[in-house]
């Protein structure tokens, strides 16, 4: 995420992305450092399926970002990290945020 103020979408994705304490958790083993799925699994005592799931999330939102990468055995190996930001919310923020959502999205559940 850069430092313009997020749209009513990136607010939101953001938002629920950070709602929820998998992902908080995840997003604070990633501030300490880049780590590759398993790893990071282990780390966090979660299944790989629950910990992909969350990680999904978190990257739809521009919180964290992965990268397939080769591993000197050839194997494919699935590096995470964090990127970089800041979310200011303040009344100000959701006011100029607000007029961006779709029409007929806010207040709705997306399907």
């Amino acid at each position: 995420m850069d430092e313009t103020p997020p749209n009513g979408e990136e607010l939101l994705a953001a938002l629920a992305a950070l709602a929820s304490p998998h992902r908080l958790r995840i997003i604070a083993t990633l501030a300490e450092g880049r780590s590759y799925v398993s790893a990071l699994a282990r780390r966090l005592e979660m299944n790989r399926p629950l910990l992909y799931m969350h990680l999904q999330r978190l990257e739809a939102a521009g919180l964290v970002t992965g990268s397939l990468e080769t591993a000197p055995d050839g194997n494919s190996v699935k590096w995470f990290e964090v990127v970089p930001f800041a979310l200011t919310l303040t009344p100000a923020t959701v006011a100029a945020a607000v007029p961006t959502l779709e029409a007929g999205g806010f207040g709705k559940d997306k399907k």
